[in-house]
């Protein structure tokens, strides 16, 4: 019997950590690429003469994509899974970030930002499927905060890092062939996320019985996985995850929008829309990082590529250190407490605050000074993004069988703050300064802290998808 327990069939394959470094390649990717076109703003200004309010309709294109395409992206992706959904998006995203390099007129950007953002929209719902099915409860919150905050925000700092001061301030390419660079990693790692990936761990040929056991017995829905080979030509196969599904993971059935609305409780709908109004906040604030601080540093500071690859890459750092942190309290909170919902707000409304008050100091008595200023905006982002797990788990929380499809609606609403913000932004910066851009952004992670009272994780979406015990 002991060399039973301790044989390799009896212990659990590690395929999850595969899953996990291809999820955390995804994340990093998307932010690495997005965090492009604020790269090149101010050659963009140079070479063709364009505005920050011109520059702010490009972000707006991008978002409005984004946005218009986020909720049906993360349905597909719970109707069909996710293997080559998620691959063709990275595909295609990638090929538009190559085509940035040929668009000289603004018509043309516009169309190339419009199709990249569409690119780019389902991504973080299927990532957040891939959470909620690859890694038991117990460590879910703290692979969130890794793939969602660190992942990403390393991708941005990443873009920073080696797009302004290795390939354009070092190595002296054009931000064109940057760009190109750029675009043929993400080529490479669709065709690798396509190899490896497997929708579930049952699906996966190399996970073994104890990975599949451990991983669903952290969850209260394990997701369905095939018949054996012998019944698999049979027309009753288990199809993918759709939307709707009831709990115990038997044959699906499809749940029409018209359902899926009566199954909703007017407490679950204002809770949701709770969260919502945190997403749209957090989103907003996060804009000054994803958009604008390479011509903030330029236009209030004069610095060069090479200088403002490294200064924009602290407060992504900081971000990139909160995510994790973030997820890791989460956990801490809810096994000391044994409270999910109190744990949630504890962290998120801590972070949130903490931002905002810090933002404020950093403006009194850091903005003379770029580098000052760029350390002070690392510790403001490590609070600011640290609440960001924690969003990712209250949407797996409520969300059950139909995670993407509310990651999807909830990043949809919270992009549409985003599209509207980074115009104002720019007309802001133009018209009061940069320094007003900042208070704003102070004031918007105050309201976002608030928010947080609002939201209770424990509330299932639909009657009977119930959240997953601590």
């Amino acid at each position: 019997m002991g060399s039973e327990a301790t044989s390799p069939a009896a212990r659990p394959t590690n395929v999850r950590w595969v899953v996990f470094s291809l999820a955390f390649a995804v994340s990093w990717l998307l932010y690495l690429h997005r965090y492009a076109l604020a790269v090149i703003k101010p050659d963009l200004t140079r070479e063709f003469g364009w505005s920050n309010e011109d520059l702010g309709w490009l972000d707006f294109v991008f978002f409005l994509f984004y946005t218009i395409f986020q909720f049906p992206c993360g349905v597909l992706a719970d109707r069909f899974g996710v293997r080559s959904f998620l691959a063709g998006m990275i595909l295609l995203w990638s090929l538009m970030l190559g085509l940035h390099a040929v668009a000289t007129t603004m018509m043309l950007m516009i169309c190339v930002r419009g199709l990249f953002g569409l690119g780019q929209a389902g991504a973080y719902a299927v990532l957040s499927r891939i959470t909620r099915f690859w890694f038991p409860l117990s460590v879910r919150t703290s692979v969130q905060g890794w793939i969602a905050v660190f992942a990403g925000r390393i991708g941005g700092a990443s873009a920073n890092l080696l797009f302004a001061t290795v390939l354009v301030g070092t190595l002296h390419l054009t931000w064109q062939a940057s760009l190109n660079v750029f675009a043929l990693g993400g080529l490479a790692l669709a065709v690798l996320f396509w190899l490896l990936f497997r929708d579930s761990p049952r699906e996966h040929p190399q996970v073994n019985e104890a990975e599949a056991q451990l991983i669903e017995g952290g969850s209260a829905t394990p997701p369905p996985h095939p018949l054996p080979e012998a019944e698999r030509g049979s027309k009753t196969v288990s199809p993918p995850l759709r939307l709707g599904e009831g709990v115990g993971g038997g044959v699906a059935s499809k749940l029409s929008f018209r359902d899926l609305f009566r199954r909703m409780s007017r407490r679950s709908i204002l809770n949701l829309l709770a969260l919502n109004l945190q997403s749209i906040l957090s989103t907003v604030a996060d804009l000054i990082y994803v958009a604008w601080l390479h011509q903030f540093l330029e236009q209030a500071y004069g610095t060069g590529p090479k200088e403002r690859g490294w200064l924009t890459m602290l407060p992504l750092l900081g971000g990139a250190c909160g995510g994790p942190l973030g997820g890791y309290l989460n956990d801490w909170v809810i096994r000391r407490t044994g409270n999910r919902r109190w744990a949630r707000i504890l962290v998120g409304l801590t972070g949130k605050g903490m931002a905002a008050g810090l933002l404020v100091i950093a403006i009194v008595f850091c903005y003379d000074d770029p580098l000052s200023f760029s350390l002070a905006l690392f510790i403001v982002k490590l609070f600011g993004d640290w609440s960001l797990s924690g969003t990712w788990g209250t949407v797996t929380d409520i969300g059950g069988r139909g995670t993407a499809t509310v990651f999807a609606f909830n990043n949809t609403v919270a992009s549409v703050g985003a599209a509207v913000a980074s115009p104002l932004f720019g007309l802001l910066a133009a018209t009061a300064g940069w320094q007003s851009v900042f208070f704003v952004v102070a004031g918007v992670y105050a309201l976002c802290a608030a928010s947080w009272l609002l939201i209770d994780c424990t509330i299932p979406l639909l009657a009977e998808t119930a959240p997953d015990n601590p």
